[in-house]
């Protein structure tokens, strides 16, 4: 079993298990067209519906057996903005997939960024992963975006590959190893140290 040790501190964000009193900070994204906008057979919920979701997340603390799913909360001093997730994909090939969804009015200050990382070396330095690899519609420029500053590579655009709302759409998938992981948080740049 891998329970990592809460909370996870970042610069400027708190990663920890979901809680019931999260409740109204997630219910103020998931309740967005915008917000769900690319996810699968996701429609705006109500608080009831928001509610069963932000239980469902709280019991995802640990990654027990291949399958299960961490998800854990964003948190600043304005509260949660997001929740970022690694679901264990494989024991024997040690993989894993990343999934996050923010708070659009938390956009374009490198936050989601900064969550994904830390899950990122959540899985590779304290799991042991070989390969975390995410998905995304095609048309969704954010997540492609995201993970393309994660230093994730573009390994894949399956073409019409699945239905989303009623229509064939095509899947993009990302994906980094450990050692490309390790090598580009090593050094200068977005993901690892500033320079002296």
């Amino acid at each position: 079993m891998f329970r990592p040790t809460y909370p996870i501190r970042t610069a400027r964000l708190t990663l920890r298990p979901v809680t019931l009193g999260d409740l109204d900070d997630v219910h103020a994204w998931q309740r967005r067209p915008d917000v769900v906008r690319w996810m699968l057979g996701a429609e705006p919920r109500t608080r009831e519906q928001s509610r069963a979701s932000v239980l469902a997340m709280a019991a995802e603390d640990a990654l027990r057996a291949e399958g299960d799913c961490l998800t854990l909360a964003v948190a600043t001093d304005a509260g949660v903005i997001g929740t970022v997730e690694l679901v264990w994909r494989s024991r024997r090939d040690r993989t894993a997939e990343i999934g996050y969804v923010f708070h659009p009015d938390h956009g374009g200050r490198g936050l989601a960024t900064e969550a994904v990382t830390a899950l990122l070396a959540l899985g590779f330095d304290e799991f042991g992963l070989h390969r975390v690899y995410g998905r995304c519609h095609a048309g969704n420029e954010a997540s492609a975006g995201l993970m393309t500053r994660l230093g994730m590579r573009q390994e894949a655009r399956h073409v019409r590959s699945y239905r989303f709302r009623g229509e064939w759409a095509d899947q993009l998938v990302f994906a980094v190893l450990a050692d490309e992981w390790r090598a580009a948080t090593a050094g200068p740049g977005p993901l690892g140290p500033a320079p002296g």
